[in-house]
Protein backbone atom coordinates (compact mmCIF):
# COMPACT_ATOMS: atom_id res chain seq x y z
CA UNK A 1 0.00 0.00 0.00
CA UNK A 2 0.87 3.64 -0.97
CA UNK A 3 0.03 6.40 1.07
CA UNK A 4 -0.23 10.02 0.49
CA UNK A 5 1.22 11.98 3.40
CA UNK A 6 0.28 16.29 3.81
CA UNK A 7 1.15 18.40 5.88
CA UNK A 8 2.62 22.24 5.26
CA UNK A 9 5.54 22.83 3.00
CA UNK A 10 8.49 24.48 4.24
CA UNK A 11 9.38 23.05 7.67
CA UNK A 12 9.92 19.61 9.36
CA UNK A 13 6.90 20.05 11.86
CA UNK A 14 5.13 17.46 13.12
CA UNK A 15 5.07 15.53 9.72
CA UNK A 16 8.47 14.84 10.57
CA UNK A 17 7.57 12.22 12.95
CA UNK A 18 5.30 10.64 10.29
CA UNK A 19 7.96 11.08 8.05
CA UNK A 20 11.11 9.55 9.90
CA UNK A 21 8.63 6.21 10.70
CA UNK A 22 7.78 6.19 6.60
CA UNK A 23 11.31 6.58 5.71
CA UNK A 24 13.05 4.03 8.17
CA UNK A 25 10.52 1.34 7.54
CA UNK A 26 10.63 1.80 3.85
CA UNK A 27 7.56 2.11 3.16
CA UNK A 28 6.05 4.26 0.12
CA UNK A 29 4.23 7.04 0.01
CA UNK A 30 3.85 10.39 -1.62
CA UNK A 31 4.15 13.64 -0.66
CA UNK A 32 1.39 15.58 -1.35
CA UNK A 33 2.19 19.40 -0.80
CA UNK A 34 5.52 18.68 -2.74
CA UNK A 35 4.15 17.52 -5.76
CA UNK A 36 1.89 20.63 -6.38
CA UNK A 37 2.09 23.77 -8.02
CA UNK A 38 0.23 25.64 -5.52
CA UNK A 39 1.57 23.99 -2.61
CA UNK A 40 0.08 25.36 0.39
CA UNK A 41 -3.14 26.18 -1.22
CA UNK A 42 -2.94 22.69 -2.51
CA UNK A 43 -3.08 21.43 1.41
CA UNK A 44 -6.11 23.94 1.95
CA UNK A 45 -7.81 22.66 -0.97
CA UNK A 46 -7.58 18.98 0.16
CA UNK A 47 -8.50 19.57 3.87
CA UNK A 48 -11.41 21.30 2.23
CA UNK A 49 -12.84 18.29 0.53
CA UNK A 50 -16.01 16.87 1.86
CA UNK A 51 -15.20 13.75 3.65
CA UNK A 52 -16.65 11.81 6.03
CA UNK A 53 -13.51 11.27 8.53
CA UNK A 54 -12.02 14.91 8.06
CA UNK A 55 -8.75 16.12 9.40
CA UNK A 56 -8.65 19.01 12.07
CA UNK A 57 -5.26 19.96 11.14
CA UNK A 58 -2.36 18.34 9.10
CA UNK A 59 0.06 15.94 9.37
CA UNK A 60 -2.67 13.34 7.92
CA UNK A 61 -2.02 10.41 6.16
CA UNK A 62 -4.64 8.56 3.33
CA UNK A 63 -4.65 5.36 3.38
CA UNK A 64 -6.85 3.55 0.29
CA UNK A 65 -9.42 6.25 1.28
CA UNK A 66 -9.28 6.34 5.05
CA UNK A 67 -8.16 9.45 6.13
CA UNK A 68 -5.80 9.23 9.00
CA UNK A 69 -5.18 12.70 11.16
CA UNK A 70 -2.99 13.22 14.70
CA UNK A 71 0.46 12.41 14.64
CA UNK A 72 0.65 10.47 17.31
CA UNK A 73 -2.92 8.46 15.87
CA UNK A 74 -0.84 8.14 12.47
CA UNK A 75 1.94 6.51 13.95
CA UNK A 76 -0.06 3.28 16.10
CA UNK A 77 -1.57 2.97 12.69
CA UNK A 78 2.14 2.36 10.86
CA UNK A 79 2.85 0.75 14.20
CA UNK A 80 0.39 -1.62 13.84
CA UNK A 81 0.48 -1.92 9.64
CA UNK A 82 3.95 -2.47 9.55
CA UNK A 83 5.65 -4.02 12.68
CA UNK A 84 7.28 -0.70 14.30
CA UNK A 85 5.78 -1.68 17.63
CA UNK A 86 5.52 -4.44 19.44
CA UNK A 87 2.54 -7.10 18.40
CA UNK A 88 1.22 -7.39 22.02
CA UNK A 89 -1.56 -5.35 23.20
CA UNK A 90 0.98 -4.04 26.42
CA UNK A 91 3.87 -2.89 23.98
CA UNK A 92 1.80 -1.35 21.32
CA UNK A 93 -0.22 0.67 24.45
CA UNK A 94 2.96 1.51 25.75
CA UNK A 95 4.68 2.93 22.70
CA UNK A 96 1.63 4.69 22.02
CA UNK A 97 1.93 5.92 25.59
CA UNK A 98 5.13 7.14 25.05
CA UNK A 99 4.45 9.25 21.75
CA UNK A 100 1.57 10.77 23.16
CA UNK A 101 3.83 11.67 26.16
CA UNK A 102 6.45 13.32 23.54
CA UNK A 103 3.31 14.93 21.89
CA UNK A 104 3.11 17.08 25.35
CA UNK A 105 6.62 18.02 25.16
CA UNK A 106 6.12 19.24 21.36
CA UNK A 107 3.06 21.25 22.09
CA UNK A 108 5.22 22.52 25.13
CA UNK A 109 8.11 23.25 22.84
CA UNK A 110 6.35 24.81 20.46
CA UNK A 111 4.43 27.15 23.61
CA UNK A 112 7.31 28.77 24.65
CA UNK A 113 7.89 31.34 21.52
CA UNK A 114 4.16 31.42 21.05
CA UNK A 115 2.71 31.46 24.85
CA UNK A 116 -0.05 33.97 24.01
CA UNK A 117 -1.52 32.93 20.90
CA UNK A 118 -1.12 30.95 18.08
CA UNK A 119 -2.38 33.98 15.38
CA UNK A 120 0.22 36.12 17.33
CA UNK A 121 3.37 36.90 15.90
CA UNK A 122 6.50 35.73 18.51
CA UNK A 123 7.56 40.01 18.54
CA UNK A 124 3.79 40.35 20.12
CA UNK A 125 4.41 38.49 22.94
CA UNK A 126 8.38 38.30 23.29
CA UNK A 127 7.97 39.47 27.07
CA UNK A 128 5.54 36.35 28.03
CA UNK A 129 7.75 34.20 26.06
CA UNK A 130 10.76 35.44 27.86
CA UNK A 131 8.54 34.13 30.85
CA UNK A 132 7.72 30.66 29.69
CA UNK A 133 11.20 29.66 28.24
CA UNK A 134 12.66 29.86 31.97
CA UNK A 135 10.16 27.36 32.99
CA UNK A 136 10.55 25.48 29.97
CA UNK A 137 14.45 25.38 30.24
CA UNK A 138 14.47 24.89 33.99
CA UNK A 139 11.57 22.94 34.97
CA UNK A 140 9.96 21.02 31.84
CA UNK A 141 12.72 20.47 30.09
CA UNK A 142 14.51 18.13 32.44
CA UNK A 143 11.37 16.98 33.51
CA UNK A 144 10.38 15.21 30.19
CA UNK A 145 14.08 14.22 29.18
CA UNK A 146 14.68 12.95 32.34
CA UNK A 147 11.80 10.65 32.31
CA UNK A 148 12.96 8.75 28.85
CA UNK A 149 15.99 8.82 30.41
CA UNK A 150 14.82 6.25 33.37
CA UNK A 151 13.02 4.87 30.90
CA UNK A 152 16.13 3.76 28.66
CA UNK A 153 18.06 2.93 32.01
CA UNK A 154 15.41 0.08 32.88
CA UNK A 155 14.50 -1.00 29.47
CA UNK A 156 17.87 -0.83 27.95
CA UNK A 157 18.77 0.47 24.03
CA UNK A 158 15.19 1.14 23.10
CA UNK A 159 12.11 2.62 24.12
CA UNK A 160 10.07 -0.62 24.50
CA UNK A 161 13.51 -2.83 25.45
CA UNK A 162 14.32 -5.42 22.84
CA UNK A 163 16.38 -5.76 20.12
CA UNK A 164 14.89 -3.01 17.73
CA UNK A 165 13.45 0.22 17.31
CA UNK A 166 9.85 1.55 17.30
CA UNK A 167 8.22 4.66 16.57
CA UNK A 168 8.36 6.31 19.25
CA UNK A 169 12.32 6.08 19.23
CA UNK A 170 12.60 7.80 15.84
CA UNK A 171 10.44 10.33 17.55
CA UNK A 172 12.51 10.66 20.87
CA UNK A 173 15.66 10.95 18.25
CA UNK A 174 14.08 14.41 16.72
CA UNK A 175 12.89 15.78 19.58
CA UNK A 176 16.32 15.57 20.53
CA UNK A 177 17.75 17.46 17.35
CA UNK A 178 14.72 19.81 17.73
CA UNK A 179 15.84 20.83 21.16
CA UNK A 180 19.32 20.67 20.33
CA UNK A 181 18.34 23.57 17.65
CA UNK A 182 15.99 25.84 19.87
CA UNK A 183 17.96 25.11 22.37
CA UNK A 184 21.65 24.54 22.24
CA UNK A 185 23.14 26.09 25.43
CA UNK A 186 20.68 24.39 27.58
CA UNK A 187 21.03 21.06 26.04
CA UNK A 188 24.38 20.99 25.99
CA UNK A 189 24.06 22.09 30.09
CA UNK A 190 22.07 18.99 30.51
CA UNK A 191 24.15 16.33 28.51
CA UNK A 192 25.66 15.15 32.22
CA UNK A 193 21.97 14.01 32.58
CA UNK A 194 21.47 12.25 29.41
CA UNK A 195 23.30 9.56 28.68
CA UNK A 196 20.52 7.13 27.77
CA UNK A 197 18.80 9.67 25.82
CA UNK A 198 21.82 10.65 23.85
CA UNK A 199 22.88 7.52 23.57
CA UNK A 200 19.67 6.59 21.36
CA UNK A 201 19.71 9.91 19.04
CA UNK A 202 23.22 8.41 18.62
CA UNK A 203 21.85 4.78 17.34
CA UNK A 204 18.59 6.24 15.46
CA UNK A 205 21.18 8.29 13.05
CA UNK A 206 23.28 5.24 12.96
CA UNK A 207 20.37 3.42 11.43
CA UNK A 208 21.10 1.82 7.86
CA UNK A 209 17.29 2.55 6.98
CA UNK A 210 17.79 6.25 7.56
CA UNK A 211 20.78 6.85 6.10
CA UNK A 212 19.67 7.75 2.68
CA UNK A 213 16.68 10.37 4.22
CA UNK A 214 18.89 12.08 6.50
CA UNK A 215 21.65 12.69 3.98
CA UNK A 216 19.19 14.09 1.16
CA UNK A 217 17.51 17.60 0.42
CA UNK A 218 14.48 15.81 1.54
CA UNK A 219 14.84 15.88 4.59
CA UNK A 220 14.32 19.87 5.69
CA UNK A 221 15.40 22.15 7.68
CA UNK A 222 14.68 23.48 11.36
CA UNK A 223 13.25 27.10 10.84
CA UNK A 224 10.10 28.95 11.54
CA UNK A 225 8.35 25.70 12.73
CA UNK A 226 7.70 24.16 16.39
CA UNK A 227 11.31 24.38 17.45
CA UNK A 228 12.52 27.67 16.77
CA UNK A 229 15.69 29.13 17.81
CA UNK A 230 15.62 32.65 19.47
CA UNK A 231 18.90 33.27 21.64
CA UNK A 232 17.49 35.27 24.06
CA UNK A 233 15.10 32.24 25.13
CA UNK A 234 17.76 30.24 25.35
CA UNK A 235 20.45 29.50 28.59
CA UNK A 236 22.26 27.29 31.14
Amino acid sequence: MSYDLWYWTGIPGRGEFVRLALEAANIPYLEKTRRAHDKDQALVDDMALPRDDPPFAPPYLVADGVTIAQTANILLFLGDQHGLAPRDAAGRLWVHQLQLTIADLVSEAHDVHHPVGVGLYYEDQRPEALRRAAEFRQERMPKFLGYFERVLKRRGRWLAGGKHWTYADLSLFHVVEGLRFAFPRRMTALTPQLRHVLALHEDVQALPELAAYLGSQRRLPFSDGIFRHYPELDGD
